[in-house]
């Protein structure tokens, strides 16, 4: 729901330049909007395309010869070839498999030159950016016009709680405000009401403040790095094993090993399968 707060408002923002009402006429008959998004994309973000009305089949994936990374000539190109399209770019800051980000700092400024939204999908990449050590991994990821993330990631949340931020409040409550004669609306304090798909929602902001003033910003990167130092010190250890190979070494918290039997066989799956059965670690 954080991704589809924060493209509600994307799709608000692109299309009110065009004169188009999309909250009062909907998209039937609307000027067409791009989504241009990297290739690796979780699948939120389709599922939140798929409840704006735009479809998952509106997606043109981006990639380059980094792998899971945005190259910014096949961003510029793709951008070139319809270059008065209302378009959206959606953009990764951890990648959900290796961890890798994109280059926001490169990539921002070229799309927002041709009139793009920027969208970041950093459900636990974003939180690197607490950390002096790992911010340089998301340089630039500050360009954006909104942003995703997620607080049962690094700050150990209950599951439900995304987190939408945008650089225009106005596009963001504009695509989720409701006015009723038994409403309040306006005044000097922010209604949440005014910038979440859910009225009737309990306060899972209070579980996240909690966790913010608990921590503290220096204990928050401290932890974020301490969880990357165990991915390092996890991977290298496997990838010691005989018989394993390391695919990706991790950037963040995440990596890749391919585990092969003497005979050549992949049997990565089969030792996950035997680790989980252990009941040892997951």
């Amino acid at each position: 729901m954080a991704h589809t707060s924060a493209l509600a408002a994307a799709r608000h923002g692109l299309l009110a330049r065009q004169g188009w009402d999309v909250e009062a006429k909907g998209l039937q008959g609307s000027p067409a909007i791009r989504i241009l998004a990297n290739a690796h994309h979780h699948s939120s973000v389709t599922r939140s395309l798929r409840l704006l009305g735009l479809g998952s089949d509106c997606i043109e994936p981006l990639g380059g010869k980094t792998p899971v990374k945005v190259d910014a000539d096949v961003l510029q190109a793709a951008l070139a070839q319809a270059p008065y399209a209302q378009t959206i770019v959606i953009l990764n800051a951890g990648h959900l498999n290796i961890g890798a980000c994109d280059d926001f700092e490169v990539l921002c400024p070229v799309a927002q030159a041709s009139g793009a939204w920027v969208h970041v999908d950093g459900a636990f990449g974003l939180w690197a950016n607490a950390s002096p050590r790992l911010a340089p991994l998301v340089k630039g990821i500050a360009l954006a016009d909104s942003w995703a993330t997620d607080g049962h990631k690094w700050l150990n949340t209950q599951y439900d709680c995304g987190m939408a931020t945008t650089r225009d409040p106005q596009a963001h409550s504009a695509a989720m405000r409701m006015i009723a004669a038994y409403l309040t609306s306006g005044g000097p304090v922010r209604d949440p009401m005014d910038f979440t798909p859910e009225w009737s929602r309990r306060a899972r902001s209070l579980p996240t403040l909690a966790a913010l003033m608990e921590l503290g910003r220096d204990g928050l990167a401290a932890m974020v790095e301490r969880c990357c130092d165990h991915a390092v010190a996890i991977y290298d250890g496997i990838a010691a094993l005989d018989g394993a190979t390391g695919i990706a070494h991790p950037t963040m918290n995440q990596g890749l090993i391919r585990l092969d039997a003497n005979n050549g066989n992949n049997i990565s799956d089969a030792v996950i399968a035997a680790i989980n059965a252990s009941g040892e670690a997951f």
